[in-house]
């Protein structure tokens, strides 16, 4: 009002006075005063106003949930504007059902969101709930437990407290409510509790915490959250309130800004001076002190005067603007900017000659409606205010920390903000590092679980019949992982990736393939390579020996063949080591199988070209004009060509392509050649094996010819270990993977190669070079007569 009233741009030459009306208890009382305030302070009689001094425009209030209705359903007969700063009733936004009255705070529904946000920030999950027995309670009841269900946070226990007036009558129902609230603090274990409540309602609750501090020396040594209900630090008198169980405190409060000169102005208040309402009464119990000429007599002394607020502990007087104060401030100045618009307005209407005046008789309390709906103004702050299509402002809420001091001070830091108008995202902000827990916590963020956390690496498993904040912990299965604690589920990996050792993290897989840096590659290319080399050998060796008897008699054509598609056999164990690619799948297993048909059917030509020839040795048989070169070659080109033409026919329809096998190992992507037709690769190792069943067949009957002639002897052992190798081959391949199974393979293919090229070339080699005088025409002619 001073401010106001001092200020030249704001209602000139007008001034702003006020009266003190005692805020009712009760429901009667609210209505009596209410009628005082209207009429009877002014020796009026209802409904009739006789004073013409002045108007009474507006009126400020902050009433308890009991009482916050009982005033509007009198003023909204008379249109009066009621701004309120302590109501929180929910009913009050109805403006059907309350059109005259405007609320200096917030909705308290937001509140409830930063309530879940504060315990989601701190991890609390278990907590108790201990909410007044009104329409407020009611609301945060409905409201608030199913959002905190839905965010998994569960109430440990709930308890509904009744306001004081309700147990008035009975000392012993009062000693009930108490006791059991004790019990109940003393018995659950949740450290954070969530108070709600107006504070008639949170008496019963300070009760019990001062008389388990004070009286039997155990505080009840938890993280209280108070919601802006209850002013919990505005008490009377000042002994009964408990220090120790409130330190560490967080709660929601009605917004405040610093106002300048405002400490300034509470150090000059002066009960000899000042016409407050009810200064000597909170003077005298205050400091302690009687005023005699007021018959207050509350201590031995009497007051001076001189006493100073700011010497008043916390919790008896806070110098700076609370919450409330700052709400009434914004609500006188809402009143002023109203008044002062409507004036306004009124000057202009005369100023274009409409009949308009400033005569105090012609304004009435419901013309100042339209401009406080629509006010805008920057309070002394820098705050804008304004209020919402409600009625009521949109400050939001400060999340202070109240710290407490054995000598009875107080420190209330804001560490949080929730600001309903800011961005999404940012609507509720908190600096966790700056609050201070309550000395039992030894300032370690205190914890709030039904169980302890379920590590990294490990999923809940709700247990039956409990509630969901309490469950017990199982460790990911193979193959799932689970990155945060308290996971619901465990989650697959990507697929280039596989679980950790304590399955709380995914590591890249090892992409596998033969190669040829590792031992396995070497040893497979070193051996292809040595076999070649031998193979090289033995060719050139039959090469300088073309002309001699031995080479002569076993056809040196289809010698030559042989050992040039044996070498192609060895070299072809090239294109399965090395990371597979496009060309290598295709070539893979379509010049595996060509080499080797062409390899059978070199052998199988050479038993047959031994056959025929021992048949056209005796007189008078017509197969002798089937024995020559053009047989051999027609067999080795037929049953090649076949096995080219169904190596063409695969890759036409379904030709080989290399893939990424990330399922077959936990921690490994095998880099492999996808066969494309499983049916075309077991066709061509089908008709591969069919040849060399032909040709063991038709050597297995002609071992018993005469030596001279006969190579049946060393094919049938030949094609004895080639099918051994090949049959043996199928069952390994299908029981390995990876790596293995193209090691297997190549296994395969130069065992098979070295049986052909040993059984069949090693004897011969053995004469060429060790035994020269074996090789001779004589010896072959001899043993050709002892053969006849």
């Amino acid at each position: 009002m001073n401010e106001i009233n001092k200020n030249a741009h704001l209602l000139p030459n007008t001034t702003l006075s006020y009266i003190f009306a005692n805020n009712a208890d009760n429901e009667i009382g609210s209505c009596t005063g209410t009628m005082d305030v209207l009429f009877k302070r002014w020796s009026s009689p209802i409904n009739y106003i006789c004073v013409k001094a002045y108007r009474l425009m507006a009126i400020i209030g902050g009433l308890a949930s009991l009482n916050s209705k009982e005033m509007p359903h009198i003023l909204n007969i008379y249109k009066m504007p009621q701004l309120s700063y302590g109501s929180f009733d929910p009913a009050l936004s109805d403006k059907t059902q309350f059109p005259s009255v405007y609320r200096m705070m917030p909705n308290e529904r937001p509140q409830y969101v930063g309530i879940v946000q504060l315990l989601q920030y701190f991890g609390w999950t278990w907590i108790g709930l201990i909410a007044s027995d009104d329409d407020s309670g009611e609301s945060l009841l409905r409201t608030l437990t199913p959002q905190l269900l839905l965010n998994n946070i569960c109430i440990a226990y709930k308890e509904i407290i009744s306001t004081l007036k309700m147990l008035w009558g009975g000392r012993m129902q009062m000693l009930e409510m108490v006791e059991r609230i004790g019990n109940i603090l003393e018995t659950m274990n949740a450290n954070v509790i969530v108070v709600h409540g107006g504070s008639r309602s949170m008496a019963f609750l300070r009760m019990t915490l001062y008389s388990h501090e004070k009286v039997e020396m155990k505080p009840k040594e938890k993280v209280w959250i108070i919601m802006a209900q209850w002013d919990f630090v505005s008490v009377y008198p000042r002994e009964i309130f408990p220090l120790k169980s409130f330190n560490g405190t967080l709660s929601f409060s009605l917004h405040a800004n610093d106002v300048p000169e405002y400490e300034d102005f509470v150090e000059t208040l002066n009960p000899n001076e000042s016409t407050l309402y009810y200064i000597y009464w909170f003077w005298a119990y205050a400091f302690r002190c009687s005023f005699p000429i007021f018959k207050l007599y509350a201590h031995t002394a009497n007051c001076t005067g001189k006493e100073r607020l700011r010497s008043l502990p916390g919790a008896v007087f806070e110098m700076g603007m609370s919450g409330q104060s700052y709400s009434i401030y914004n609500a006188v100045y809402a009143v002023a900017h109203a008044l002062h618009a409507m004036f306004s307005s009124r000057a202009k209407k005369k100023a274009k000659g409409v009949r308009a005046t400033w005569n105090l008789l012609n304004i009435y309390p419901w013309q100042l409606h339209s401009f406080l709906k629509h006010i805008r103004f920057n309070n002394n702050a820098e705050e804008e205010i304004f209020f919402d299509a409600n009625g009521e402002l949109t400050t939001g809420y400060d999340v202070i920390n109240t710290i407490t001091f054995p000598n009875e001070s107080i420190h209330k830091v804001r560490v949080g903000r929730l600001n309903p108008q800011a961005t999404e995202g940012k609507q509720f902000t908190i600096n966790g590092s700056a609050v201070v827990w309550h000395h039992k916590f030894k300032q370690i963020q205190p914890q709030s679980r039904c169980v302890e956390s379920c590590r990294p690496g490990h999923s809940k498993i709700v247990r039956q019949g409990e509630q969901i904040c309490c469950y017990d912990c199982a460790q990911c299965s193979e193959g799932m992982v689970s990155h945060l604690e308290d996971e619901d589920h465990c989650n697959k990996c990507p697929e280039d990736q596989h679980p950790n050792k304590n399955h709380d993290h995914c590591i890249p897989k090892h992409v596998v393939y033969l190669a040829y840096g590792e031992p396995l590659g070497i040893i497979l290319a070193s051996f292809a390579l040595f076999l070649s080399l031998i193979t090289l050998v033995v060719m050139w060796i039959f090469i300088q020996n073309q002309e001699t008897p031995i080479v002569k008699a076993n056809n040196w054509n289809i010698t030559c063949t042989l050992l040039i598609s044996l070498l192609l056999c060895f070299l072809c164990s090239f294109l399965f080591i090395g990371e597979p690619g496009k060309i290598t799948c295709l070539l893979r297993q379509t010049v595996f199988g060509i080499v080797f048909s062409l390899a059978v059917s070199c052998v199988l030509a050479k038993t047959i070209t031994v056959v025929l020839a021992f048949m056209a040795t005796k007189p008078g048989n017509r197969m002798r004009k089937w024995v020559g070169k053009r047989l051999a070659v027609s067999v080795i080109i037929l049953f090649t060509l076949i096995q080219l033409g169904i190596c063409a026919l695969w890759l036409a329809t379904s030709p080989p392509f290399p893939e990424f096998d990330m399922h077959s190992q936990t921690t490994q992507i095998i880099v492999q050649c996808n066969e494309g037709s499983a049916a075309m690769f077991y066709t061509v190792l089908g008709y591969m094996g069919l040849l060399a069943i032909i040709s063991f067949t038709v050597a297995f009957f002609a071992r018993k010819l005469p030596d001279t002639f006969n190579e049946a002897k060393l094919i049938t052992f030949s094609m004895l270990v080639f099918c051994s190798v090949w049959l043996s081959f199928v069952p390994t391949y299908l029981s390995t993977k990876g790596k293995l199974m193209v090691a297997v393979e190549i296994f395969s293919i130069l065992t098979s190669s070295a049986g052909l090229l040993g059984c069949i070339f090693l004897p011969k080699f053995y004469i060429i070079i060790l035994r020269p005088e074996l090789n001779t025409r004589d010896q072959l002619v001899r043993k050709q007569y002892y053969a006849t």
